[in-house]
C-alpha cells in the first residue's frame, strides 16, 4: 500500500500517518477514524510535538480489519469481538467460526426478506392497468381499499 502522506521523526515509528493520509490510504474519511476510536475499536491517536494525530501500520491494519468487517454486515459489537479473537493469536478460531456462521445466517435470513420483498413488488407491478389514480390497483393494494 502507497504511503500518501507521511510524519517522519525519531520519536515514531518509520512510516506514519495522519489521520488524512490514513483515510486516503485505507480508503474512508477522516471523521469515521475518529469515531472508531471514540468506539474504542481502533486506539487512540498519538500526537506530535506539534498536536497532529499519527497513525502506524499496525493501525492502518487494525482500520481496514474494522472496514472490512463493516462491509461484511458485522455490527461494531461483532467488530470489537472479532478484534479481540484477532489480538489473541494463539487462541482457537472456533469462536471467530461461529460469529461468521452467525452473520452468514443474518445474510440468508436478510436474502429470503428481500426476495419476498422483490416478489410483492412484482405482484403490485403486474396489477397495474395504467389508467387514473383512482383506480389504480397498486395504491388500492397498498391502502386495503376495496
Amino acid at each position: 500500500m502507497k504511503v500518501l502522506a507521511t510524519i517522519r521523526s525519531s520519536e515514531m515509528s518509520p512510516t506514519t500517518y495522519t489521520v488524512g493520509a490514513l483515510a486516503k490510504a485505507t480508503d474512508t474519511k477522516a471523521i469515521a477514524i475518529r469515531h472508531y476510536e471514540q468506539v474504542v475499536l481502533l486506539p487512540s491517536a498519538g500526537r506530535s510535538a506539534s498536536g497532529y494525530r499519527f497513525y502506524t501500520d499496525e493501525e492502518r491494519d487494525r482500520l481496514l480489519f474494522i472496514l472490512r468487517s463493516r462491509a461484511l454486515g458485522f455490527s461494531l459489537d461483532d467488530v470489537r469481538e472479532l478484534l479481540g479473537f484477532a489480538d489473541t493469536r494463539d487462541a482457537s478460531c472456533a469462536g471467530v467460526d461461529a460469529k461468521v456462521e452467525g452473520q452468514l445466517e443474518q445474510v440468508r435470513v436478510r436474502i429470503r426478506d428481500l426476495q419476498g420483498l422483490e416478489s410483492e413488488l412484482e405482484r403490485l407491478i403486474a396489477c397495474c392497468e395504467g389508467g387514473v389514480i383512482e383506480q389504480c390497483r397498486i395504491i388500492e393494494s397498498m391502502s386495503n381499499r376495496r
